[in-house]
């Protein structure tokens, strides 16, 4: 499975953006897909993530109300609504997919896409 990340761009502070991670070929129902980012000089952090069985979601606690991750099994795409953007969520996006399962581990995550650049100007 190969996927591919769009949707980042340069958005003011109390802004909002939409990515979507597209998968060629076929998602088991048993896997977990998970949007992270990453920060210069940070590490890779958790952002958000969905069972692609049942449509379960998780959150970053810093995330939670702010951000809505959400899938169609039709398309294959994992979408990520992100409102009231501030300027420490400028990073690059990836999704990911755990077919493990539920994790917010990124070593637990392979078919990374190349990710999204998000700028969040104050």
């Amino acid at each position: 499975v190969q996927l591919q990340a769009s949707g980042g761009g340069l958005v003011q502070a109390g802004g909002s953006l939409f990515l979507s991670c597209v998968a060629s070929g076929r998602i088991f129902s048993s896997s977990f897909m998970g949007w992270f980012r990453q920060a210069a000089d940070k590490e890779r952090e958790f952002v958000a993530g969905i069972r692609w069985g049942v449509g379960n979601r998780y959150y970053a606690d810093f995330a939670k109300g702010r951000f809505i991750i959400s899938r169609d099994t039709a398309k294959n795409t994992v979408t990520l609504q992100m409102n009231s953007l501030k300027s420490e969520d400028t990073a690059v996006y990836y999704c990911g997919r755990a077919p493990g399962g539920y994790s917010t581990r990124d070593a637990d995550f392979r078919s990374w896409g190349q990710g999204t650049l998000v700028t969040v100007s104050s």
